[in-house]
Formats: C-alpha cells, sequence, structure tokens
C-alpha cells in the first residue's frame, strides 16, 4: 500500500524536513569551479540591463519635463488670451 502522505508539522515544524544535518550535506552545490564564471556573466549582463533601464529613464525623465514645460506655457498662454479681451 502506498505511503501516507507527511503532515503539516511533519513538513514545517521542529524536526520536518530540513531538521536532518544530513538534508542539508544533500543540498550542498559540488564543484562549484564554474560558479564563478557563471557569477561574473550574470553580473556584467545584469549591468549591461541596468545600464539601458537607467538609460530609458533618463530619456523618459526628460520627456515629462519638457512635456510639463509645454504644456504650463500653453495654459498660460490660454489664461493670457482669456484675460485680455
Amino acid at each position: 500500500m502506498a505511503k501516507e502522505a507527511p503532515s503539516w508539522a511533519d513538513q514545517w515544524g521542529s524536526g520536518g524536513y530540513g531538521a536532518d544535518p544530513e538534508d542539508d550535506h544533500n543540498n550542498t552545490k559540488k564543484g562549484s569551479s564554474g560558479s564563478g564564471k557563471k557569477m561574473a556573466d550574470m553580473k556584467s549582463t545584469a549591468s549591461a540591463g541596468l545600464d539601458k533601464a537607467k538609460a530609458a529613464a533618463a530619456v523618459g525623465a526628460q520627456k515629462v519635463k519638457s512635456g510639463t514645460s509645454v504644456g504650463i506655457k500653453w495654459m498660460k498662454n490660454q489664461y493670457q488670451k482669456k484675460t485680455s479681451k
């Protein structure tokens, strides 16, 4: 017959999964000699992505600033037209 599923207490309470030091030993990485190169590649990729995001944010902020300035000038002109008549 099939084995019963572990209870909530077995999974999350004390003495559950991960409480045994052997379990931690099985989760450790072995042979991490290539992980340094992977990490460097990921950092460079993330850095390039961050630079692109910063540039896009700067362009977007400049567009908002410019649009706001134009909008305020338009509103001032409309107000002056209305009051000068």
